[in-house]
């Protein structure tokens, strides 16, 4: 699923973009940033057996790989979009431009045990 925040404003006075934790699959339990990365480098390379994620671009452009035993989907997030990776999914993330904020929307609080770093073992994939 990709989706795209709800934004209002002009250039003027700016923006103000959101989303309704009510639209959300879950309510967040953790919420973190990535910043910093290079351009061209790709961070992530694990799955959760139970956590949801959704991954929201703020700034820059990150490419978004999601493997799970049904299918492999790649989004291009722009700011204000956001896709799901859901649990028993692997997943990865090139940031493309180097100036790059992903905001993350956790389903469960760090469990270092629900993590899960082969794909091909966990979704059936090579």
């Amino acid at each position: 699923m990709l989706a795209e925040l709800t934004s209002h404003g002009d250039p003027a006075s700016g923006y103000l973009s959101f989303l309704n934790i009510g639209d959300l699959e879950f309510v967040p339990r953790r919420i973190f940033y990535v910043t910093g990365v290079s351009a061209g480098s790709v961070r992530g390379g694990h799955g959760h057996y139970e956590d949801k994620q959704y991954l929201i671009c703020l700034r820059g452009s990150v490419r978004v790989t999601l493997v799970s035993k049904d299918k492999k989907i790649t989004h291009y997030l722009k700011p204000n979009d956001y896709c799901l990776m859901d649990q028993m999914t692997w997943g990865e993330q090139e940031y493309l431009t180097g100036d790059e904020i992903l905001l993350v929307l956790c389903s469960t609080e760090f469990n270092k045990e629900d993590y899960f770093y082969d794909v091909e073992t966990v979704c059936g994939v090579q």
